[in-house]
């Protein structure tokens, strides 16, 4: 038995993921993308919601609202995928969880993949929602940005974008398990590599070479943000697992927000896997962690002052913290 006792749910999610082909580097693309979009839609149960598509200045993108939210207040959610898979279709279920949590309204983004369309295209079509949602009369304080895996990576460069560019930043960002390094020098790469049932290291390097082309520079700032100036930033939510391949890209980029003087919630579960919040369809763990995931959007929007903690078990990860 381990220091932390999960639930059964989610010890039958890591022996499903062991066995999910979307994780193998050596499946192509198109195999990889219908993979996962299968295995996610087994995940699909979503709270009562409308789904409605937009066009973002060009950029593909779907409002999520649950009835009664509130609708000047939005999560722009920017999904996971290491910029090759993914979908707004993948991350309904999960988009609907938010708004329902959250009160609020959800924009999620449909950000242009790799290989076709290497770095910077992400970041430009997040930009580009990003800007179109401002000048559709939403102001920056009633934003947040969220997203997964690649997409908490997306997060964090979009608003060094934005800094850079003098462009009101929104209220607070959130980022689950973010992908910030793709050199990949954090020691949990190797050392996670036997736990994490989704994220190999052979892998994430096949990602990252997809997204920046043989010859691009994975420490580009704003293709890996573990290497830009942090200042500024807006307080940030970040919540990961100790048992992923990608926990020191959450940890060092916690310390180096702070370093740069910016709010840092570092909510880090022991025993938890890469991107765990999105499995709440299904694994009380997943449940508990958007609960205060919705909490913090929720207060960043002025709902809410003191966001409870649902993981007893955080202070078995405290030291991570430091």
């Amino acid at each position: 038995m381990t220091a932390y006792e999960v639930s059964p749910e989610f010890t039958d999610l890591v022996e499903r993921l062991r066995q999910s082909p979307f994780r193998a580097d050596t499946t192509t693309v198109p195999k990889l993308r219908a993979n996962f979009e299968k295995f996610a839609a087994s995940f699909y149960n979503p709270p009562a919601a409308e789904f409605v598509r937009d066009n973002a200045n060009g950029v593909d993108v779907e409002w999520t609202r649950v009835p009664g939210c509130d609708r000047s207040q939005v999560v722009l959610y920017l999904h996971g995928g290491g910029y090759s898979i993914g979908s707004i279709e993948g991350y309904r279920d999960f988009c609907a969880r938010i708004s329902e949590g959250s009160g609020s309204a959800v924009l999620s983004v449909g950000y242009r993949l790799a290989p076709e369309h290497r770095f910077p295209a992400a970041l430009d079509d997040a930009v580009t929602a990003y800007r179109w949602l401002i000048d559709s009369g939403v102001h920056a304080d009633r934003i947040v940005v969220a997203g997964d895996s690649a997409g908490g990576g997306l997060t964090v460069s979009m608003m060094v974008a934005l800094r850079d560019a003098a462009i009101a930043l929104p209220a607070a960002a959130v980022c689950i398990s973010p992908l910030t390094d793709l050199a990949h020098t954090g020691a949990s790469v190797l050392e996670k590599a036997y736990a994490d049932p989704i994220v190999t290291p052979e892998g994430s390097h096949s990602y990252a070479v997809r997204y920046l082309g043989e010859q691009g520079d994975p420490t580009d700032p704003l293709a890996s943000p573990l290497y830009a100036d942090l200042h500024s930033l807006p307080p940030v939510l970040i919540q990961c697992g100790t048992a992923e391949v990608l926990l020191d890209d959450s940890l060092r980029l916690a310390r180096r927000i702070r370093d740069a003087g910016g709010s840092v919630d570092l909510d880090v579960w022991p025993e938890m896997i890469h991107i765990f919040p999105f499995f709440a369809s299904k694994v009380p763990e997943s449940q508990r962690a958007l609960r205060y995931l919705t909490a913090f959007v929720a207060q960043a929007f002025g709902r809410e002052k003191n966001p409870s903690h649902a993981n007893a078990s955080v202070a078995a990860a405290a030291s991570l913290k430091s």
